[in-house]
């Protein structure tokens, strides 16, 4: 990780770096201008007192050039070129000649003051006292101090008039560098140790600070927001204090809790929406314009074969139809196709795909839906997706219901007066007297009446028996028998047709495990439906036998036949093409279908024009 990476992920990072360079380069700023101050200072005093030398020696030298005592002159000069902080000491004629130097190899040397290098740093001072840090002739660092020595009246005789001559001479004077530079060094040396503690001071101080009132707040905050984020919406910060960071920190938490409230009620009202789109029994789906589904109930996905916790987001091609694009609306019907055209809502009939491979017949009802969201004005289309083999339940268990009602009233109206009239015929047979001459023919009469009593209970119960709702546990049902006494409530019906009819009944007397009441309405309708095609008299075979691990049933008529385009739709809901030009429901053949494959069963149909028609009922031998 580079260095401007690492000081980017955290903040203290930042803080540490800005507050380190802006303290090291304030510092270096203030010791750069520090020392040369204090040079300057150092400098200016040695100057001061360099002046104050030079004012002693020019009274010296005015005193020995006065009284001819050049000895005693370059006595001075000598001793004060011994002090310890004195390097040289010269004397120069106003031509620049060296006169007197305690430094001897200079004497008689002669300097350009006005080119020579040693002389322009003086030049350079312009109004500045005569003082300077030069290299002298031998090498070394000093500070130089020049002084005019001017010509006096009492001087006139042996260096002329003031005016014309106004100096006699030039006192030089060469501190040593090196004490003021050292004490320079070590008082600046002294300040950068002091800046490092004041700065050590300042940093931590600082990060101290920044990590106390601000980085743990703003990583409180840090790990409240990201909790948040997570969904743990009952996450709250505690800031204490009463400074800006707590302060926001109560807004933050009030954010959260705004937030979280707002988030339970969409919440509620998402769970209240999909309650209520589940509780319509019809299929129901909300598909967008880009023929995703943005909302369906339980009842679709259940009509598909998808448990609730199975819900893949999908497109209506995909979900319903199989397909990886979109339906051709020249083959199938699309109500968002049709919407488009129209904005009216339309009806249709559709065959949907299971997820277990089947499929199934549908009625889509669709209509149109507008609402603005994200300040944009979209288009939804509404499915109401009816199972038309649910319908056909509903109208099967229906009819259950109107036979057993039907059935109810006839055990009232006439099972029980049946019933009274057979204690009656009883007592009847107990009064009679034996020496009347009619006893015996009596006694037949009455023997017939109860036999017919007998014979319309019976029948009652056989109509129960159809009648009864047939639950959701599968039964041992004698086949021969629910067969033969369901086909004699037809008996009159046949007689009435001009309908043969031939019962080729299993011997073996074959049982099949099947709800009892819907294998009864199975033959029923079989039955009826063999009557319509034999409108002008016929013959009806009903066949039950073993075959290959199954037991059969088989109703054979000799009516018109089936056309081959109707033969593949006589099982679809709502599909009617009776031989007799009656309208039906076309609900008979999809209820037994429905009834028979519920039970494990087959249903199929043969036929051939002209001829008849064999429809055979298989069901799985519950003996093999």
């Amino acid at each position: 990780m580079s260095l401007l990476a690492w000081v980017d992920s955290k903040l203290n990072r930042k803080f540490l770096l800005g507050n380190v360079a802006g303290l090291l380069i304030s510092s270096l700023v203030f010791l750069v201008l520090y020392l040369g101050m204090y040079e300057e200072q150092i400098a200016g005093e040695r100057s001061n007192a360099a002046n104050q030398v030079s004012q002693i020696l020019e009274t010296s030298l005015e005193n020995a050039m006065l009284n001819q005592d050049l000895d005693g002159l370059r006595h001075i000069v000598d001793r004060l070129g011994e002090q310890s902080e004195i390097g040289n000491v010269m004397i120069l004629s106003p031509l620049g000649e060296v006169r007197f130097s305690s430094t001897r190899p200079l004497l008689n040397r002669h300097f350009d003051t006005e080119h020579d290098a040693t002389c322009r740093s003086c030049h350079a001072l312009e109004e500045l006292p005569r003082s300077a840090f030069l290299q002298n002739e031998a090498g070394e660092h000093v500070l130089r101090s020049v002084k005019l020595i001017r010509n006096k009246p009492q001087c006139a005789a042996c260096h002329g008039t003031v005016d014309e001559h106004p100096y006699n001479g030039i006192l030089i004077v060469d501190y040593d560098a090196q004490p003021i530079q050292a004490k320079a060094t070590h008082t600046t040396l002294a300040l950068i140790a002091a800046g490092l503690c004041v700065l050590a001071i300042v940093i931590t101080g600082g990060a101290w600070f920044m990590n106390r009132f601000v980085l743990v707040p703003v990583n409180k905050l840090h790990r409240t927001s990201r909790a948040l984020s997570e969904g743990r919406l009952q996450s709250r910060v505690d800031i204490p204090g009463r400074d800006e960071f707590a302060e926001l920190g109560e807004c933050f938490n009030h954010m959260a809790q705004s937030l979280e409230k707002s988030l339970a009620e969409l919440r509620e009202k998402e769970e209240f929406l999909q309650g209520l789109v589940d509780a319509v029994p019809d299929g129901l789906r909300v598909i967008d314009e880009n023929y995703h589904i943005v909302l369906a109930n339980r009842a679709y996905y259940q009509q598909l074969g998808l448990d609730g916790e199975n819900r893949p987001a999908s497109t209506c091609y995909a979900s319903s139809h199989g397909r990886s694009e979109p339906c051709a609306p020249t083959l199938v019907s699309c109500p968002l196709y049709e919407l488009r055209r129209s904005n009216e809502p339309v009806n249709s009939v559709h065959q949907h795909r299971r997820s277990d491979g089947g499929s199934m017949e549908v009625e889509v009802y669709a209509a149109p839906m507008e609402v603005r969201r994200d300040g944009m004005v979209r288009r939804y289309v509404v499915e109401s997706v009816r199972d038309l083999d649910t319908a056909v339940q509903y109208s099967h268990e229906q009819k259950l219901s109107e036979i057993g009602r039907l059935a109810a009233g006839v055990a009232h109206e006439i099972y029980n007066p049946l019933t009274s009239e057979k204690m009656l015929l009883s007592s009847l047979q107990t009064l009679r007297d034996p020496q009347d001459k009619h006893y015996d023919e009596v006694g037949k009469c009455l023997h017939l009446v109860h036999k017919e009593i007998d014979r319309c209970v019976d029948i009652t119960g056989r109509l129960l028996k159809l009648s009864t709702h047939s639950g959701t546990q599968v039964q041992i049902v004698n086949m021969n028998q629910a067969v033969s006494e369901t086909f004699s409530l037809l008996q009159g019906e046949a007689t009435q047709l001009g309908v043969s009819a031939v019962q080729r009944l299993d011997p073996s007397n074959p049982r099949i495990l099947a709800r009892e009441g819907d294998f009864r309405m199975v033959v029923l309708n079989l039955v009826q439906n063999a009557f319509h095609a034999m409108g002008a008299g016929g013959r009806l075979t009903l066949t039950t036998e073993r075959a290959d691990g199954r037991i059969l049933l088989s109703v054979e008529d000799t009516g018109v036949g089936i056309a081959d385009n109707d033969r593949r739709r006589i099982f679809d809901p709502f599909f009617s093409r009776r031989a007799d030009g009656v309208r039906g429901t076309g609900l008979g053949l999809a209820i037994s279908r429905a009834s028979v494959e519920r039970d494990g069963g087959t249903i199929g149909v043969s036929s051939e024009l002209g001829k008849g028609s064999i429809f055979t009922v298989s069901y799985p031998d519950p003996e093999v």
